[in-house]
């Protein structure tokens, strides 16, 4: 009897010492918490670096259609010189030749015609890809609707990859903006003309 008692209680001391040790929780709390931790690190950075390059695709649209709106004519070296000075707002991300292959951007200038349809009157790529057609009716706001007068429109595609690809798509992700501006130094913006009327059809 005495000795199943000695039995209990030893194993009653045991039990209360294996509830109070703590050696190895640090540890265990480590390993459980690290992966959590770097799953919520990794993500934090790259999310971090696709909204910096969604920002740097916003700016680069705004600033190409600006540039654009401020001349009165514009050549095909213009349009090139343009697309290159927007392609350096996206350094880090883009680097190489200029303009980059890794971004494309696309300049059109509309005409918004009596019935309120906004109308390509000239287009340009900077991937040399076909343009819009002229003619081709655009959609566009309608706080710009204003019949007879010229918009300046610009769009970016950017495929932004993330440098680990843990949490975003590996793949990329495709980043795209537009900005519209009207010309600033005349009615329209002559393409490939030295002088002549603003073109409406």
């Amino acid at each position: 009897m005495m000795g199943g008692t000695a039995l209990w209680r030893r194993m009653r001391r045991l039990a209360v010492r294996l509830i109070q040790d703590r050696d190895g929780i640090a540890a265990t709390e480590f390993a459980v918490i690290v992966p959590i931790m770097l799953v919520l690190f990794f993500g934090v950075v790259e999310m971090s670096n696709g909204i910096t390059a969604y920002r740097k695709v916003t700016i680069m649209a705004h600033t190409l259609s600006d540039l654009t709106s401020q001349s009165v004519s514009v050549q095909d070296s213009d349009l090139t010189n343009f697309f290159c000075a927007a392609n350096g707002v996206m350094t880090p991300y883009v680097s190489g030749t200029c303009p980059s292959a890794a971004v494309t951007q696309s300049i059109v200038e509309l005409w918004v015609n009596p019935s309120l349809q906004a109308r390509v009157q000239w287009a340009k790529n900077s991937d040399g890809s076909p343009p819009l057609a002229a003619g081709t009716v655009v959609t566009i706001p309608a706080s710009l609707q204003v019949a007879n007068t010229y918009v300046i429109y610009s769009s970016i595609r950017y495929t932004y990859v993330p440098t680990i690809g843990y949490v975003m798509n590996k793949s990329g992700v495709l980043l795209t903006d537009f900005a519209y501006t009207r010309p600033r130094q005349s009615q329209c913006v002559l393409y490939n003309a030295t002088a002549g009327a603003c073109p409406t059809s």
